[in-house]
């Protein structure tokens, strides 16, 4: 407060400032570091101080798309009921500008009471605004109860029986199709594409590589699919600018060659770090919650039973990757086809890996010679033992 008033120099209040706090206070754990995108494929980016909000009603029907349920469905009821009440002002208007509603007053205190011969209502059985609105409901959602209806006295009247049934229409076919795509989509078919909760490096072939395991859990396949990676983190150039989410795409390797998938089964999705590598650098010591890494892994497809493209999503910590582990198989032949068994989707071993980067393993090839190697087959068979379906025996001589 001193310092604010210019009494005190801001320099010394700070320096006294931290004088006073004790030397285990003064040092605090780093905070985890944010992720850019969630475990769930939800992007963690918040849009503040967007001035030009016009931009979202250019686009109604993405807008309304994009709002939750609740917000849609308060839309939805509001839409007609808005929709009903100025149509039934207009059908009001019309009556009473016609003399409907004196004529119609008249009768209903007194059937017996003298009207003019041969008076012609615009609209039959309009008596007040509440029959107006009544008559507007039954004109815009065709119910037609009988009691009311258009003559062809007014010219007017006809002509807001044909506007109200076009705005009836189009208020149906936008939100109809908004419901429609609210509940189709692509996000919902990426609920059963699932990715391993952690990430592993070890050796594969020789060479140190970042795996995962990615599977579908639905028997329809995602057709023309393909996974790509990135690693996002805070890089500086060298003119000082400093890019807080730098995104560098990595090379993916998978057994089928290049970005696309063929995903019936499970498959391990492997990068191999070479010195193209962003992950060359990285050693054991390197994953922790302290550093600043976030590998994002991004699976698009199109899927076969609807056709809509989708996309599932999901992130890397450097402390959700685990060194020298690997997946354990689970895919094993049974019966004359193959059987997945998900209950060890996420399940790792401990192998021998070195502890050192990539880089170091390049330049020292002799390191290698200290790893124990025990190959084993990522395919197994159970054996099924088949009772005779015969027996032999001998003859009673």
């Amino acid at each position: 407060m001193l310092s604010r008033k210019g009494i005190i120099p801001e320099e010394y209040v700070l320096t006294r400032l931290a004088e006073d706090v004790p030397d285990h206070a003064r040092y605090r754990a780093r905070e985890r570091r944010a992720r850019f995108v969630g475990k769930n494929g939800a992007c963690n980016v918040a849009h503040k101080n967007i001035r030009e909000q016009g931009r979202f009603l250019q686009d109604v029907f993405t807008t309304l798309v994009d709002l939750k349920w609740p917000h849609t469905l308060l839309i939805f009821t509001m839409s007609f009921l808005c929709s009903w009440l100025l149509f039934g002002m207009v059908w009001w208007l019309i009556a009473f500008a016609h003399g409907d509603l004196d004529h119609g007053t008249r009768l209903q205190r007194s059937p017996a009471a003298e009207v003019p011969d041969g008076f012609v209502p615009c609209v039959t059985s309009i008596h007040s605004f509440t029959s107006a609105f009544l008559f507007s409901i039954e004109v815009q959602v065709t119910i037609g109860f009988g009691g009311r209806m258009v003559t062809e006295e007014c010219p007017a009247a006809i002509l807001v029986l044909i506007v109200q049934n076009i705005v009836g229409l189009v208020i149906n076919a936008i939100m109809l199709g908004c419901i429609f795509m609210k509940t189709s989509q692509a996000h919902r078919r990426a609920e059963t594409l699932i990715f391993s909760k952690h990430a592993v490096i070890a050796l594969r072939d020789g060479k140190l590589c970042f795996m995962l395991r990615v599977g579908d859990l639905r028997k329809s396949m995602i057709i023309s699919a393909t996974i790509r990676m990135q690693v996002v983190k805070k890089t500086s150039s060298l003119e000082g600018e400093v890019v807080p989410l730098n995104q560098i795409d990595i090379q993916m390797e998978n057994p089928v060659g290049g970005n696309s998938i063929f995903l019936v089964s499970p498959l391990i999705i492997y990068h191999v770090i070479d010195k193209n590598s962003p992950l060359y650098d990285i050693s054991p010591t390197n994953l922790h919650h302290h550093e600043d890494l976030e590998i994002i892994v991004i699976l698009e497809g199109v899927v076969e039973t609807t056709g809509i493209t989708t996309q599932a999503r999901t992130s890397y910590l450097a402390d959700e990757i685990l060194w020298g582990q690997r997946f354990v198989p689970i895919v094993a032949e049974e019966d004359g086809r193959y059987s997945v068994d998900y209950s060890k989707f996420g399940n790792t071993v401990k192998v021998p890996t070195p502890s050192c980067t990539a880089r170091q393993l390049e330049e020292d090839q002799s390191i290698m010679d200290t790893v124990p190697f025990s190959p084993r087959s990522t395919m197994r068979k159970r054996s099924v033992k088949l009772k005779p379906k015969f027996t032999i025996t001998d003859e009673p001589s």
